[in-house]
Order: C-alpha cells, then structure tokens, then sequence
C-alpha cells in the first residue's frame, strides 16, 4: 500500500512538474512572439532620426526594457506600444496584431504611411488606438468598430476615406471617445452612431461629411463634447441636441446648417463652449441669455443671419472668454455694461448694423474694465462717433485693434499708444482727420498699421521709423504731404508700403532701395518727381510695384530686368522716356505690365515674348515704333494694349498699319 501511495505521489509530481514546463514554454513562447512582433515593426521603419530602435530595440535585451514598451508585471507580456512623437516613417507590419495581451497602441504624430493591416483590429484587448497625425491612407475598415472593448479610438489628421458604416456602434459597448477629424470621409453620419452609449466626445471636423445631423445623436446621454465643424451637413440642428445634459462643447461650424437655432439649446446649462460660424443660422439671442449659458466660456455665432438686439443681459455672463458675433445683423446698441465681461479675451462684433448709445463710444471706455482683452473687432459698423481718449485705458494685453468702416470722424488720439503691446491697429476708411500722432512711434511690438482711405493730414511722421517689427503700412487714400522720409530704411521688416493717393512731393529717397526684402509698394497717385533709380535691383523679392500717376522722368533702368519674382509693375501716366530695356524680357514672373500714357519710344523688345505668364499689358499712348512682336503671349492682347502709338505696325486685328516689306534687290543688266 505504502509503494502505491508512492507511485501516485510521484505521478501527481510529474504532472505538476509537465504542467509548469509548458506554462513556461508557453510564456516563453508569447514573449518571443510579441518580441518578433516588434522587430518586424522595426523592421518596417525607413527612418528613425532619434535612432531609437537601432541603440534600444534589440535582440539580446528583454522587450519589457524598451522605450515606448510597457509589459505585465506577471506575464510579462506586452500590454502597452507607444512610441509617439519620435518622428519616425515607415509601415505598420500586420504581425503587430500578434501583440496579444495589448491594451494600448500609440502611434501618434510620426510619419507613418500606408493602410492600416486587418490583423490590428482582432486585437480583442485592445483599450485605446492612437494613429493620430500619420500619413495612415486608405477606407476606414469596418472591422475598427468591431473591436468590442475599445474605449478610445484616435485616427486624427490621416488620409483616411470612405463612409462610416452604418452599423458603426453596433458592436461598441464600452467606447468613449471616437476621433476621426481631418480625414477625407465622405457620405452621411449614422444614426446608428447613438448605439455607442457611453459615447464622451466624438470628433468629426474637417471631413466631407454631408447630409443632416441625425436627431438620433439626442440619444447619446454621457456626450460631453460634440464637434462636426468643417464639414458639408445641411439641415436644421435636431432640438433633440438640447437632450445631452452632460454637453460641455458645440461645435457646428463651417457647415450648410439652416433654420432657427433651437431655443433649447440656450437652457443647457453645462455648455462651456458654443461654435456655430459660417452657417445660415437666424434668430435672435434670447433677452437672459446670461441664465440660459451660465457656464459659457465661448460663444462664436458668427458669419450667420442672426439679427436683433445684443441683449445687456449676456454681460452678466462673467465666464465669457470669447464672444464673437460678427458677420450677422445685430442691430441697437453695444452695451455700455460689456465691460462687465472681466474674463473676456476676444471680443468681435464686426459687420453688424451696431451702434453706440454716445457719440463718444461709451462702450470703449466700458472695456477697459476687461483686462484680459486681446482682441477687439469692430469693423464695418456704423458708430458714427469718435475715438475717445479713454482709449489708451483699454488692456495692456490688447494685440488687435480694429476699427475700420465704422463712420469714425475727429482726430485719433495720442493716448492710443499708451496700448504697448498692439501687434495690429486697424482704422481704415473712416472719417479721421488731423495729423498722425507722433506718439505712435511708442507702439514698439506693432506690426501692422492701416489708417488708409481717411482724411488725415501732415507729414509722414519720422517717429514712425521706430517702428522696427512694422510688417505692413497702409496710409493709402489721405491727404498727407511732404516728402516720403529717407528713415524709412530703418523698417528692415517691412513687407508692404501703400502711400499711394496722398499729396507727396519730392524724390524716392535713395535709401528707400535698402529695403530689400518689402515684397509690395505702392507710391501712385502722389507728385513723385525724378528718376526711377537704378539701384531698384537692390530688391530682392519684390512681387508688385506701383509708381502710377506721379511725374516720375528718364529713362527706364535696365536694372529692373533683375527682379525676377515681379509679377506686377505699373509705371503709367508719368513722364518716363527712352526704350523698354531689352532686359524687361527677363522678368519671367510678370503677370502684369502697364507702361501706358508715358514718353516711351523705340521698339517692342522681342525678347518680352517669353513672359509666358504675362496676361495683361498695357503699352498704350506712348511713343513707340516698329513692329508689334507676334510670336509668345503676344498673340493673345489685342489692340487695346498698343492704341495710341501711331508709328507701330502689326497685324490687321491690332488697328495698326501693317508694316512695310522690303522687296528683294534686283540687279540690272
């Protein structure tokens, strides 16, 4: 008896034992398989500038002390792939699918490229998928929405296409979060998308998406942020939007949205930010709009038919980081209480029929209480006031200032350099009058300033030479006199000068030309007089030059064949002389050419019928003479490019005579 008990112990032994060694041996054998796994995808990479698979990534190490690998504390399986942000470009290898216990694959914001393999999605642990800003092309494959334990699905910014099925949620009990933004989806969102009940924020932004919001998407009760933005949807907002008592974000924009906005939607009380931009959205804001969006952070209705009033109320809505109305036609009063915002950042109002309780823009002054504000949008309102001093009180955080079409008379006030931090002041066609202030010299982080088409006065100010970050300067359509400062080489930044249609005397100055990199100016319509410089061909990349309308003499310098990006030149009406330089034939960019109402004469240079982009020229009312090339982008003007020159001869459809042949010379006998 005792020998049988002997033998059961030592059978009950090797069993033990048999069974352990092949736990082993299985465990082992997952390890090798997940490790095979990730050397394939290594093997996949084309290029890895941190170099991290080469130093890290290799065969005599264990794969649980690899960057970017998480593994099981008792099985040391692998459980976790990210190796995000490492910039890397390759493939996917469908053996990544044999990752078998994984539960988080991140892949983000490299350069993957290529179709997404099948074997990825029979990954039946897997948790959350990220193969955000990739270059990952192909259909979306049914078989990612049948991955029936995914939370968190994130396949952003790939090029990706196709529908989204439309049993998408059907197999989806657990997910969370589904972000398929910036694709190249097309067709309708599924109603079925309300079977993903546990659904927490769906990104679909910037697709082709088209037909109608589903009213379905009521449905979806744990949604806290909803963005559609940037897609083709029609229709009316469903009402059943108002359903989602957990909705924190809104974002309908930039789609083909019609009808009245829900009323609904104005009692959630937990939305924090509403986008609804460029739509054909009307109504009006309800009269407490401040207790319908207590919690509101920002609220953009722009670019839609809204009309009404701004009710004073939704100054009460002390959250407000963003409003942002413009574009509709809001009429009445802005409130004299907005600065009652104190949290408010941006604020645009521009393109309404808004106006101010005071001729002194009261509301301005209101402002100056939101000390947060970066941003100020008023244009294309009818004001009809002026600027008060009380300006200069508004934010020091204040970047944007625009104030353009508004009926704006008087003069600006010096106090409007007391906002150090202005990047761009916009004042264009008002009323204003007076001088330029000197003080705007102070504004040392501008970087764009337009006062044009006003009635300002005075010199060009040389305190504006100060202005070393000034990237653009428009002064077009005033009254402004005196020379054009040579200091104006000190605006080493300086992008685009418009001076034209003003009361400017005397020459370019010399050091005008230093400004090498100002791709556009503008000098027209001013008493400009003297030569056109030679050393124009000091700028390196101008794109448009218009001296137009100035009494600008001598000859044209063959130099301005040099500037090989011009694409647009206009020198007409001036008193320019002498031939077109045969040069002119290099300016391979030009689009534009009118030389018309000068004292040119001599020939056409042939060698201008190589300006293969060249569409319109105008050479009319000069003194030119000879033969109308024909050959090159010659063939397509028409007479009205040569009119007025009546020594030039072509082709019967110019209007010109036809030019003489030489008969052959016969000898006599």
């Amino acid at each position: 008896m005792e020998r049988n008990f002997s033998l059961s112990m030592i059978t009950v032994s090797l069993t033990h034992c048999l069974l352990l060694c092949l736990v082993v041996a299985a465990a082992s054998n997952n390890i090798t398989t997940d490790q095979q796994a990730l050397l394939a995808l290594k093997d996949h990479i084309t290029y890895d500038p941190t170099n991290l698979f080469a130093h890290n990534w290799t065969s005599n190490t264990s794969v649980c002390t690899w960057i970017g690998i998480t593994c099981d504390v008792n099985s040391h399986r692998v459980t976790a792939l990210d190796i995000s942000q490492f910039n890397i470009q390759g493939t996917i290898p469908p053996q990544l699918g044999n990752l078998s216990s994984l539960t988080t694959l991140n892949l983000s914001r490299n350069k993957l490229s290529g179709s997404i393999p099948p074997s990825i999605y029979t990954m039946h642990t897997l948790k959350f998928l990220d193969f955000t800003d990739n270059q990952l092309s192909g259909s979306v494959s049914s078989s990612v929405f049948n991955m029936s334990s995914i939370l968190d699905i994130r396949l952003t910014n790939n090029r990706l296409s196709g529908e989204l099925p439309k049993n998408i949620c059907n197999y989806l009990p657990y997910l969370k979060a589904l972000f398929l933004d910036k694709n190249m989806l097309h067709g309708k969102i599924p109603s079925a998308l309300s079977n993903c009940k546990q659904l927490q924020q769906l990104n679909l932004q910037f697709n082709n998406l088209s037909g109608a919001i589903p009213k379905e998407i009521g449905n979806l009760t744990m949604l806290k942020w909803i963005d559609l933005g940037y897609n083709k949807l029609h229709g009316e907002i469903p009402h059943e939007i108002a359903n989602l008592r957990n909705l924190e974000a809104l974002v309908l924009g930039m789609n083909n949205l019609v009808g009245v906005l829900p009323a609904t939607i104005f009692n959630m009380s937990t939305l924090k930010v509403v986008i609804l931009i460029n739509n054909s959205l009307f109504g009006s804001l309800p009269s407490r709009i401040d207790l319908s969006l207590p919690t509101t952070e920002h609220l953009n209705l722009a670019l839609n038919r809204f009309s009404g009033t701004i009710p004073s109320s939704i100054t009460n809505a002390s959250k407000l980081t963003a409003l942002e109305l413009g574009g509709n036609t809001f009429s009445g009063f802005i409130p004299n209480t907005i600065g009652n915002l104190r949290n408010l950042e941006w604020l645009s109002l521009g393109n309404n029929y808004l106006t101010s309780s005071t001729s002194k823009l009261s509301f301005l002054s209101s402002l100056a209480n939101c000390k947060k504000l970066r941003d100020i949008g008023l244009t294309g309102n009818p004001l009809d006031g002026i600027l008060p001093s009380s300006i200069g009180n508004l934010s020091k955080s204040l970047e944007t200032l625009l104030i353009a079409n508004c009926s704006i008379s008087g003069n600006i006030p010096p106090s409007i350099s007391n906002l150090s931090n202005l990047l761009t002041l916009v004042l264009e066609g008002n009323k204003l009058t007076g001088p330029i202030p000197i003080t705007f010299g102070r504004l040392q982080k501008l970087q764009g300033l337009d006062l044009a088409f006003n009635k300002l006065v005075g010199s060009f100010p040389d305190e504006l030479c100060h202005l070393a970050r000034l990237d653009q300067l428009v002064l077009f359509g005033n009254k402004l006199s005196g020379s054009i400062p040579s200091c104006l080489s000190n605006l080493t930044s300086l992008r685009s000068l418009y001076l034209g249609s003003n009361r400017f005397t005397s020459v370019i100055p010399s050091t005008f030309w230093s400004l090498k990199d100002i791709l556009f100016f503008d000098f027209s319509s001013n008493f400009l007089v003297g030569t056109l410089s030679f050393d124009i061909v000091n700028l390196k990349v101008p794109l448009g030059i218009s001296l137009s309308e100035n009494n600008l003499s001598g000859d044209m310098p063959a130099t301005v064949g040099g500037l090989k990006n011009l694409q647009i030149m206009d020198l007409a009406y001036n008193r320019l002389e002498g031939q077109i330089p045969e040069s002119f034939g290099d300016l391979t960019s030009l689009e534009v050419m009118n030389l018309s109402n000068n004292k040119i004469s001599g020939s056409i240079p042939k060698s201008m019928e190589k300006l293969f982009y060249l569409r319109d020229l105008n050479l009319s009312f000069n003194e030119l003479e000879g033969e109308i090339p024909s050959g090159g982008i010659f063939a397509n003007f028409t007479a009205e490019s040569f009119m007025g020159n009546e020594l030039l001869c072509g082709l019967p459809n110019l209007q010109v005579q036809p030019c003489k042949v030489s008969k052959p010379r016969t000898e006599h006998k």
